[in-house]
């Protein structure tokens, strides 16, 4: 009996002293949060550095201090975690892209962002997994299927928005900030839906009617997943609407916001949807809707907490990233052969390079033979710092290259444990390198930017950036387009001929005879007792 108690509190001091040691990890961590906050207000006028370089850097010199102090046994302080970034990390922040989205600005460059995220994703991923196939096979890597040299593809043809959206200014480049961020998503969205897809299929016997079930199947989680977010969004904005619950308690419009935004993602991931898509179109629709359904109080604590939710995971992630570069497990495999690891490297990235500009050059080459005005088209310097802001690799690419060459977040391999090294060195290089070189490249090639640009879309029924007056009283009218001469085309040849300005306007029309009076937006708030709207009514008596 004695034995048996003697065993049993040895294990709860056990289980107690590692409790304790999460604990004490859980607080440096939060408090490097905080330094990396600090840090990056101080720099914030900085024109090289931004906070993601700064939380990136952070990272690695705590990795340093940690290595030297665990006797080169760990660099981190917490285990890499798919879960911990797909479900609780990504959703905030791609939930925040689509709320703050000017939807006009997005939606007028709706098809350019499309051919770009999507259709160049797909020719990013074929060049790159066409060149790992034609180098690594000559390479003394390990072993690695067609499978393993697809998903590569797909790993490194995911851009990082994360940290483009941190380099480009919405205000001085709207233009540039409008396609790369439109891109962006679109892109995370698109190499996901394509990593999964790959994991799914046997590749290893590939005929036509497995390559017919792929692009059927790759189609398939597309619309669905826009159309999951969209629906929820909806759901939303006609339950907060017919409601009201701000006439007793804000906290309960808020907290259903938030909670109807997350379960928009993990209803995306229950279905085996892709998540990233359904949520961010559901950020779009909560934006445009639900948004003004709530209490003005309401709308200010929203905005406030989905940028700073957002905010808060994006430091986490280039954080822990940082630190995750020196794992010591991954790199004892890769010390061995150094001139390997770093030929696999800087294939890479030259792969990343060429596949990038083998999409964005022509494919701008093809819209601006269709824009009529030369104010639409994409001149030879923006298409530069198009292909150059997108160069970098960052969360997206670690977490899906985890998944597809660890088992909980360790590997036994060569060939695994030199692909995860090989991704950390290509994040920390693309992000450091070419994030610091972004904004100085950007001043050099466009001066001006804040004078020359012809893009910037008033858009009021979005909610405002942080940084600006949450609640304006802009109309949200056709004149918004910026383009007021442009002829209201009454036949198939004028729809052609200005295809967004037609289909924005019969979607206004639309959206103010079906879809406000049922779901709400500015301009449609229900008249209920203690709303905004009694009391505007009443102040105006």
């Amino acid at each position: 009996m004695a034995i048996e108690l003697s065993s049993i509190l040895s294990r709860l001091q056990t289980l107690s002293t590692s409790d304790h040691a999460s604990v004490v990890s859980m607080n440096l961590f939060v408090a490097l949060l905080c330094a990396c906050i600090v840090i990056g207000h101080l720099l914030e006028e900085n024109r090289w550095v931004n906070e993601s370089i700064t939380a990136l850097s952070i990272g690695v010199c705590t990795g340093v201090i940690i290595l030297l102090f665990s006797g080169g046994k760990s660099s981190h302080l917490l285990v890499f975690s798919e879960d911990l970034f797909f479900i609780y990390l990504l959703p905030p922040i791609i939930f925040n892209a689509g709320f703050q989205v000017k939807k006009k600005q997005f939606f007028v460059n709706f098809i350019t962002i499309v051919l770009f995220g999507a259709v160049g994703t797909l020719i990013s991923c074929t060049i790159i997994s066409l060149g790992v196939i034609q180098f690594f096979k000559k390479m003394d890597i390990g072993s690695l299927d067609i499978g393993d040299y697809l998903a590569i593809g797909a790993i490194f043809a995911a851009t990082d928005s994360v940290c483009t959206l941190q380099v480009l200014n919405q205000d001085e480049t709207p233009l540039l900030y409008s396609l790369v961020f439109g891109e962006g998503v679109v892109n995370d969205a698109t190499s996901v839906v394509l990593f999964n897809a790959i994991q799914s299929f046997d590749l290893n016997h590939i005929d036509p009617r497995i390559a017919l079930h792929f692009t059927g199947n790759f189609f398939y989680l597309f619309i669905t997943s826009t159309m999951l977010g969209v629906l929820t969004g909806l759901f939303s904005a006609y339950i907060i609407k017919k409601l009201y619950f701000g006439r007793h308690s804000t906290d309960r419009e808020v907290a259903l916001m938030i909670l109807m935004a997350y379960l928009s993602y993990m209803l995306a991931e229950l279905f085996y949807l892709s998540g990233i898509l359904t949520v961010f179109f559901c950020g779009i629709v909560m934006s445009h809707y639900t948004w003004h359904n709530v209490t003005e109080s309401s709308r200010i604590t929203t905005k406030h907490s989905f940028a700073t939710l957002s905010f808060v995971a994006e430091i986490f992630i280039f954080l822990y990233v940082g630190m995750d570069a020196l794992d010591i497990e991954k790199w004892r495999f890769a010390s061995n052969s150094p001139g390997t690891s770093i030929a696999v490297s800087s294939i890479l990235l030259a792969l990343i390079m060429a596949g990038r500009a083998a999409f964005v050059f022509p494919l701008s080459f093809l819209i601006n033979l269709v824009k009529k005005s030369p104010n639409e088209k994409i001149s030879f310097r923006q298409q530069v710092i198009i292909w150059w802001a997108g160069l970098m690799r960052g969360a997206v690419s670690m977490a899906l290259a985890y998944n597809q060459f660890t088992r909980a977040g360790h590997t036994q391999l060569r060939a695994n444990a030199i692909m995860i090294t090989s991704t950390t060195t290509v994040v920390l290089f693309s992000t450091v390198v070419f994030g610091l070189m972004t904004k100085p490249l950007i001043r050099f090639l466009l001066p001006h930017t804040k004078h020359t640009s012809s893009m910037t879309l008033s858009d009021s029924s979005t909610p405002k950036s942080v940084n600006a007056p949450l609640l304006g009283e802009g109309q949200d009218s056709e004149a918004d387009l910026g383009d007021t001469n442009i002829p209201r085309p009454g036949s198939l040849r004028a729809l052609l001929a200005t295809p967004t300005h037609t289909v924005h306007r019969y979607w206004r029309k639309f959206d103010d005879a079906f879809m406000r009076p049922v779901f709400g937006g500015r301009g449609f708030v229900p008249y209920v007792p203690g709303s905004p709207t009694e009391r505007s009514f009443l102040q105006g008596q």
